[in-house]
């Protein structure tokens, strides 16, 4: 056994930012592993690391390898950490603790309130318990059969709070839900377990309609640090957690150009992402390279709707990126299902330029019409799509300084 090597067992890993957050929290090092069903059994008797968290779809699977159980996991049934002890294997499930976390944090107060758990993982089995010793009753858990089921929801129309734990929404498999939100008119608190993107389809649905919500970003970072004070066998001060979350969703978070066409999308988006290190993204050119032909000639051949269908497609892919800086096309906010493509992961920045100074050569659209009339059209929908506004109309460094300032 090597007392400092420990890290992140699961089936498909992918992208996993517990890497990283670990590395926030404790001097260790700490990897990750995948490993398939079949060699679950030769893996934990012949790792040599002092400790490790499990993940999807093993949390269950671990149980039977623990000498020792918390009494968290001992109740819940499942294990998403395991530390090394003299008798074996210590399991202890501190997803009980994330997922406390961001209710409490959240400030919806669950007491008392009919709450549907969609999902039977291991996952939801931490949330249960964790619902429960906050007040929450009854709680419902919801699967595909059973006898609560997706087939029987009218009679939960009257839950008060929903918690997602499967794995829909979850990248690269973005805009799935495993409801609709507007179905429980009494709905007052929703949240999800999942944390990239770090706004699901079902959290993107109750922001649109006002309800208090929360993902799982603070979940993986407060069960990863109550994980590493026993990595560490020291206490950790719970602060941290709040300062590794603010630094992971400036990480994972795109930023997104919007504005009319010709405003400097594309300057200050190579500009900007040189400044913050980050691949620079250009939706215009995406949709090129997927046609094989420019984007007048698309206009040409299928006209503008064939090019907002292109578009959508291309922002759709896009948008579910990570920790980039992307300039879209001047007409994207004329198409609604665009919003959540581009909000789900991503601060959207709107340039604003003076319309004298626009050009409108080889701009399909900008040679329709006024380009007066075409900002009219559309300045109310870069308003409702944008979470800022910048001046373009000075020098290119300003206004990337600009952005990068008024950043969360």
């Amino acid at each position: 056994m090597d007392s400092r090597k420990f890290g992140l067992l699961g089936r498909k890993l992918g992208h996993s930012w517990s890497p990283q957050i670990h590395a926030a929290l404790a001097d260790y090092e700490y990897r990750l592993y995948e490993a398939e069903p079949e060699d679950l059994d030769r893996f934990l008797n012949a790792t040599d690391l002092a400790g490790m968290n499990v993940t999807i779809p093993y949390k269950k699977d671990v149980v039977p390898y623990c000498a020792e159980l918390s009494d968290a996991a001992r109740r819940i049934g499942s294990v998403n950490t395991l530390v090394r002890r003299a008798g074996g294997w210590y399991g202890d499930n501190t997803d009980y603790t994330g997922f406390r976390y961001i209710v409490e944090r959240s400030g919806v107060d669950v007491r008392g309130k009919k709450t549907l758990v969609f999902g039977t993982g291991g996952a939801s089995l931490a949330v249960k318990a964790a619902l429960a010793d906050l007040g929450a009753d009854p709680v419902v858990s919801v699967s595909r059969t059973g006898e609560n089921n997706y087939g029987n929801l009218d009679r939960h129309r009257d839950a008060r709070i929903l918690v997602n734990t499967t794995p829909l929404g979850m990248f690269p498999d973005t805009g799935a839900a495993p409801v609709s939100v507007a179905d429980f008119p009494a709905c007052e608190g929703v949240f999800d377990v999942v944390y990239n993107p770090q706004r699901t389809a079902f959290l993107l649905e109750a922001e649109r309609l006002g309800v208090p919500h929360a993902g799982g970003l603070g979940m993986l970072v407060a069960q990863a640090w109550r994980s590493a004070e026993q990595f560490a066998g020291r206490d950790i001060p719970k602060n941290r957690i709040e300062e590794i979350m603010s630094t992971l969703s400036r990480q994972m978070s795109n930023v997104i150009l919007i504005g009319m066409p010709g405003c400097g999308k594309t300057a200050v988006g190579e500009a900007l992402a040189k400044a913050l290190d980050r691949p620079f993204l250009d939706a215009d050119a995406q949709i090129e390279k997927a046609a094989g032909c420019s984007i007048p000639d698309i206009f040409a051949a299928e006209g503008e709707a064939g090019f907002r269908q292109r578009e959508t497609a291309a922002l759709a892919e896009l948008g579910k990126l990570s920790g980039a800086v992307l300039a879209t096309g001047g007409g994207c906010v004329t198409r609604p299902e665009n919003y959540p493509l581009l909000h789900q992961n991503g601060s959207i920045v709107w340039l604003t330029r003076d319309l004298a100074k626009l050009p409108s050569d080889g701009r399909p659209l900008s040679q329709q019409g006024p380009i007066e009339t075409i900002y009219a059209q559309r300045r109310d929908k870069y308003a409702a799509f944008a979470d800022l506004t910048v001046d373009n109309n000075g020098p290119l460094e300003v206004t990337v300084s600009t952005i990068m300032e008024a950043l969360p």
